[in-house]
């Protein structure tokens, strides 16, 4: 923890700092309640909005970084989840070591547990940090409030679902710049130590001329509907299934393969086609997203990456990247680089040189914050692989060549006009109980 004078010094400034827009504008009322939670002069509170399991594991992890953080604030649609978040949080584990002092550095009473659609805007305001951990449908909202409201912010990836809410995040984005507010998006492989390292090295492979991208394995959850539950109740329970809540999980899961290569080639695609579908996972439970999804993506420079995400047991699983170029070849997952005729002339040493890149995201951004340092604006990038991401189920929906352009400057919305669990949300299911799917060759987007 950083107890010493200069530390708490540096904090107080950073906090000063961090609430005025570039210019010298006032923007909003320093740090809620100043210490009133925690009563020391260096305390980091955090609000968890959204504790289902990747919340609940956000928060445990910046528990446990090294600085002094607190959470005081929890919220969630559903008051199961908060319980469920707060109990692992505080439960006694003495195969952990670390698991009383996560425990004692979460305060979080009934009255600061907040329920609903609107609980987030109670929460941002009693925290110096906000983790967006939602379905990413609502990421745009709630990064928006945390930014207007001078917080720094760590939210998982996607960072939207559509093309509005893409020109959402990147507008607030500038203005979190502008603040000079972190944000750290949880695309883990830029906290990894193999991709930092394969990263630095990438000229040794000259110019990159073609990329492949995997993310195929089983699956996720489902489910089953219950008797009592509305429709859009059913929905957020069921939001992976949504493309308005989740994006399909091209946007969801695959988005992580896809940054890897923007990352590597430093941009983004300018156009996109390929080809999905529902070939296994057809059900009811199953809403409105593919299975499948193959799409070539096209570079300015003319490189192509060739991806593939699935969701089918039995078959192959790889979740992997690999990027070809005019002097060989890094292979992400292997963490190592060939030259062109196959040797290897760099590998990293997955045994000993990999933190887990989770823990790292959390490290660095709460010593950041504790040092009163502006190292982190992650949120241009997350938007625009999560762009990528949309681009490519876009095309697979379509059939059609999507250009990047007219894709994100579409103004295509999929939100609900209500936040409600009385209102409809975006899609509802026919008499029989299946959802619209997208048909390539007729579904049309630009």
């Amino acid at each position: 923890m950083h107890n010493d004078a200069s530390s708490n010094n540096s904090r107080r400034e950073f906090v000063k700092q961090s609430s005025l827009i570039a210019g010298g504008l006032i923007a909003a009322p320093l740090l809620s309640g100043a210490n009133f939670f925690s009563g020391a002069d260096d305390v980091i509170k955090v609000a968890v909005i959204g504790c289902g399991g990747r919340g609940t594991g956000a928060a445990m992890q910046a528990l446990r970084s090294k600085q002094n953080v607190k959470i005081v604030a929890m919220v969630d649609a559903f008051r199961d989840n908060i319980d469920k978040c707060y109990n692992s949080l505080t439960k006694e584990d003495k195969s952990d070591p670390n698991a009383v002092s996560v425990k004692a550095r979460v305060d979080v009473p009934e009255e600061r547990k907040f329920t609903g659609f609107d609980g987030y805007m109670k929460a941002i305001p009693l925290a110096d940090v906000v983790i967006l951990a939602t379905p990413p449908g609502f990421r745009p909202i709630h990064f928006a409030e945390a930014i207007k409201q001078n917080k720094h912010v760590f939210m998982e990836k996607p960072v939207a679902t559509d093309p509005a809410g893409v020109q959402s995040v990147l507008a607030t984005a500038a203005l979190a710049k502008q603040k000079k507010l972190n944000v750290v998006v949880g695309l883990q492989r830029h906290y990894q130590n193999s991709y930092r390292e394969l990263f630095k090295r990438k000229d040794l492979i000259g110019d990159i001329t073609s990329a492949q991208a995997w993310w195929n394995n089983d699956g996720v959850w489902v489910r089953p509907r219950k008797p009592e539950q509305t429709e859009m109740e059913y929905q957020m329970r069921n939001w992976y299934y949504f493309n308005w809540l989740c994006g399909d999980h091209i946007t969801e899961q695959h988005i992580h393969n896809l940054d890897v290569i923007n990352w590597f080639k430093g941009s983004y695609p300018v156009k996109a086609q390929g080809l999905g579908g529902r070939q296994v996972r057809k059900g009811k439970d199953h809403g409105e997203i593919f299975d499948h999804h193959y799409v070539e993506f096209e570079y300015a420079d003319g490189s192509l990456l060739n991806s593939q995400c699935r969701h089918i047991p039995g078959t192959m699983s790889r979740v992997d990247e690999l990027l070809v170029g005019t002097k060989g070849k890094i292979r992400c997952g292997a963490a190592n680089i060939t030259d062109a005729s196959g040797k290897v002339i760099y590998q990293f040493d997955l045994k000993n040189g990999e933190p887990n890149p989770y823990q790292t995201e959390h490290d660095e951004l709460f010593a950041a914050i504790a040092k009163g340092e502006y190292k982190f604006a992650d949120a241009e990038n997350g938007a625009k692989s999560t762009m990528t991401s949309i681009l490519g189920r876009m095309a697979t929906y379509s059939g059609q060549i999507v250009e990047w352009d007219k894709a994100i400057n579409s103004g295509i919305n999929i939100q609900p006009k209500t936040y409600a669990f009385d209102a409809p949300p975006p899609v509802l299911p026919n008499a029989d109980g299946f959802y619209n799917i997208a048909v390539p060759g007729v579904t049309k987007y630009v």
